[in-house]
């Protein structure tokens, strides 16, 4: 998040919320606000990165350093909690009820 001098203030905003669910794969396993940082959705073409959009909320075990992290063992990761865009649909859903909650 921090530094990307092109996020515009509506992406950083909308990355802040998705973190602020925490971890979506711990959540699966019954263990809810474990602290998430982003992660981009693997749709990239030519190159290019994700969407900040296209993002997930996942620890640091369950985004990079854990057996079982999405960039570890994608395969492990998916087979486990759910393809990225399935995880993707979740975590609009859970940032819905999130914002109804303030209404």
């Amino acid at each position: 998040m921090g530094g990307n001098l092109a996020n515009s203030k509506a992406e950083s905003d909308y990355m802040s919320a998705v973190a602020s669910l925490g971890c979506i794969a711990c959540r699966k396993m019954g263990y809810e606000g474990t602290p998430a940082e982003i992660h981009h959705i693997g749709n990239r073409t030519m190159g290019k990165r994700s969407s900040n959009y296209d993002t997930i909320p996942l620890c640091p075990i369950h985004h990079r350093t854990g057996p079982d992290a999405v960039h570890m063992n994608k395969k492990v990761f998916e087979a486990q909690f759910g393809t990225e865009l399935e995880l993707l649909k979740e975590t609009v859903e859970l940032l819905k009820i999130w914002r109804d909650s303030f209404v």
